[in-house]
């Protein structure tokens, strides 16, 4: 028992990242908790301390990682994208678009249609890898081949990069864990819940910027799942999931077009389904704007609230007050 009754289990939040190359773990792992802190404080709740563990695999995929020091812009070392703090003036004129969502929600029908007929299934999924191989390199490599990097040579991607995911989650298995992933890590994240680490529990999961919804990736999950893809086109919500599966994707993320994940994931047996949110991404550099980035995604309000609701959640309030006040005096 603690001072104020039953003491509950630590808290942790896991993040993984996307793919293409990265800045080396320490950075990327700053600038996690720099992107979540400013969110907090947008919404605000600044000085929530919180424990934050990044999954890093870029290391497997590139050679060396991104260095604020190249400048050579066509390096594989070129940080083109690093963490700069946003406007949060921007979400109070953000309104999801009626129309793109009904643009896009036509677009998703269609390509599915094109995907999965008999007629034309085939010829499609052929043009769709080809995309991948070429725009999506790692992508590729995590679904073919090994890793590429000299040191892992002989592992398969695939294997190397879902382990490094099981082991952090094996690690904190006995602590209530938020499951942070972006990108290509939800693919890595959703495959590791199913088939790697299905006995780890995780109280809540989140997806930003997702491709899940892509028919290819349905496609290969399902086959991975042993399931007949002329009879089924769902994969289930993984089962170890206990509290809640929430979905964030900006309508211009090339990479979420298929935002509504709903649709294309079945409710686990507990009934948790993905709750699809549409977000603004504030990310801007140079006056370009990212709507794909980490950070972004990281610091917009409504992923604020599920990381502050995540972590005062069976806390006392006066604990969580203390807290936030020793947050503040540091900074934070």
């Amino acid at each position: 028992m603690g001072l104020f009754g039953k003491k509950s289990r630590k808290k942790i939040i896991i993040v993984i990242h996307g793919l293409s190359n990265k800045p080396e773990k320490q950075l990327l792992e700053k600038w996690c908790r720099a992107s979540i802190r400013e969110g907090l404080r947008t919404i605000d709740k600044r000085g929530l301390p919180f424990a934050l563990k990044l999954v890093y695999w870029a290391d497997l995929m590139h050679e060396h990682p991104q260095s604020p020091r190249e400048t050579n812009k066509r390096s594989d070392t070129y940080l083109d994208d690093p963490y700069l703090p946003g406007d949060p003036d921007r979400y109070a004129a953000f309104t999801p678009s009626t129309l793109k969502r009904t643009l896009l929600d036509k677009l998703e029908k269609k390509i599915d249609k094109l995907f999965f007929d008999e007629g034309s299934f085939i010829n499609f999924e052929k043009f769709a890898s080809i995309v991948v191989r070429n725009l999506f390199k790692d992508l590729d490599l995590y679904y073919h081949r090994d890793c590429p990097v000299t040191r892992f040579r002989g592992q398969l991607a695939r294997d190397a990069i879902r382990m490094r995911l099981a082991e952090v989650l094996r690690t904190y298995s006995d602590r209530s864990i938020l499951l942070i992933s972006h990108s290509m890590g939800t693919i890595i994240s959703y495959d590791v819940l199913t088939q790697t680490t299905p006995d780890v529990k995780i109280d809540t999961l989140v997806t930003i910027g997702s491709p899940l919804g892509m028919p290819l990736i349905l496609k290969k999950i399902l086959i991975e799942q042993g399931r007949d893809i002329r009879k089924e086109r769902q994969p289930v919500t993984p089962e170890n999931i206990v509290t809640a599966w929430y979905n964030f994707s900006d309508l211009d993320d090339p990479v979420a077009i298929n935002y509504n994940l709903a649709d294309d994931y079945k409710p686990n047996r507990a009934g948790i389904a993905s709750r699809d949110i549409i977000v603004y991404n504030n990310y801007e550099n140079d006056g370009d704007r990212s709507p794909h980035k980490l950070y972004g995604y990281l610091r917009a309000p409504e992923v604020s609230n599920v990381i502050y609701n995540f972590c005062v959640t069976g806390r006392p309030a006066f604990m969580v007050a203390v807290r936030r006040g020793i947050g503040r005096l540091f900074g934070w």
